[in-house]
């Protein structure tokens, strides 16, 4: 069952992120098609800066899961996850991590991310996973 997006008090708005944890990470990656994940933490600069481009893109983008993982709470998730350093982005299409990066992106860097992922042939990206899981 999909998540679904939260209403906010007012009906005018709906809350387009979810905080996931340890408990509910896999099943939000599984059960979603597109799901972006923003590990981050309160005390990070960078962090603070790139959470309001992340909401904007959540707000335009009601179609794609975009959950936050705050390190500090959730430090058993961020170990499982190999976060060494925040903010870091990953990126999941079909359960299938596709994108992983450390670092703020604007805006503009964002938006292309986006529309990367929505234009991903995934049974080319199973393809290409298979072949690089196979023996040498």
């Amino acid at each position: 069952m999909p998540l679904r997006r939260l209403t906010s008090p007012d009906p005018r708005r709906s809350v387009a992120t979810v905080d996931i944890t340890t408990e509910t990470f896999a099943d939000t990656i599984e059960k979603n098609d597109i799901v972006l994940v923003d590990f981050w933490a309160t005390w990070c600069p960078p962090c603070r800066a790139f959470g309001p481009v992340f909401e904007a893109a959540s707000e335009d983008n009601l179609d794609i899961t975009f959950a936050k993982v705050d390190t500090d709470a959730e430090t058993v998730l961020a170990g499982q996850a190999g976060i060494t350093s925040i903010p870091t982005l990953m990126a999941f299409r079909e359960g299938v991590m596709v994108f992983n990066q450390a670092g703020a992106l604007p805006k503009s860097s964002l938006v292309k991310l986006i529309d990367a992922v929505r234009e991903l042939d995934m049974d080319e990206v199973r393809s290409q996973l298979a072949e690089a899981d196979q023996p040498a």
